[in-house]
């Protein structure tokens, strides 16, 4: 499994860029899974279902199944937020991870940048961004800089540039 990140400010465009990165990817033949961070609270359940009930009763983890999907919630009751190579251990094998958040993680990643957001660009101060995906041009950066929209230029650099799970970038 290979891993890389899309990384950067809230409002710039990450979940857009994966909407049109991940079938660019699929089509190329590969399979693709995602992680997405949150920063707060979130509920993928809805009260009053079953699933709901099961874990408000205190249950640990709570499986759906059906011949569609199933879906596993684990509810830490109050024990430490999973790092990301516990949560990459979950997933089942695929030949790539894209990592929608935990910027602050040492792991690959593409910037993805709005300049109308007017926040600072991170890849200066962070070695492990290996390249901008961005809405303007950025003359004078280090690294390459692609279009938000460029889902096939985007595409090569995952396969370039994604590592092995667990593999420090350098």
């Amino acid at each position: 499994m290979r891993i890389i990140g899309l990384a950067g400010w809230s409002g710039a465009g990450k979940t857009t860029l994966l909407r049109g990165l991940i079938p660019e990817l699929i089509g190329r033949g590969f399979r693709v899974s995602t992680i997405k961070h949150a920063h707060h609270a979130f509920d993928i359940d809805r009260p009053g279902k079953d699933s709901w009930h099961h874990r408000e009763a205190g249950a640990t983890e709570v499986l759906v199944a059906s011949g569609v999907r199933w879906a596993l919630m684990h509810e830490l009751r109050g024990d430490a937020e999973p790092d990301l190579p516990a949560l990459l251990n979950r997933l089942s094998p695929v030949d790539f991870v894209l990592i929608e958040g935990f910027k602050r993680t040492m792991h690959p990643k593409i910037e993805v940048y709005r300049a109308a957001n007017g926040k600072p660009l991170l890849h200066p101060g962070d070695e492990s961004v290996v390249a901008v995906a961005s809405d303007t041009a950025l003359p004078g950066a280090a690294i390459p800089v692609l279009a938000l929209d460029d889902f096939s230029a985007l595409a090569n650099m995952v396969e370039l540039r994604a590592t092995a799970a667990g593999h420090r970038p350098g």
